[in-house]
């Protein structure tokens, strides 16, 4: 009853985390800002970090099935 959810949640972490990663990459390679007034060093950072903690999120997620 409880994988419903668990699967759910962890397709959501998962997309988010990877479609953060892929844009947050097209936006380095571009030398394009990642956020507005932030150092682009401190954004790719923080959002890479996000990233692969939504991943990470997903991947436990999946794990409790």
């Amino acid at each position: 009853m409880e994988s419903g959810p668990a699967i759910f949640a962890g397709a959501v972490f998962t997309l988010f985390g990877t479609a953060l990663l892929m844009w947050t990459a097209v936006r380095v390679r571009h030398r394009a800002p990642v956020a507005q007034g932030v150092s682009p060093v401190a954004s790719a950072a923080l959002t890479t970090t996000v990233g692969v903690g939504a991943l990470a999120l997903g991947v436990w997620c999946f794990s409790r099935l």
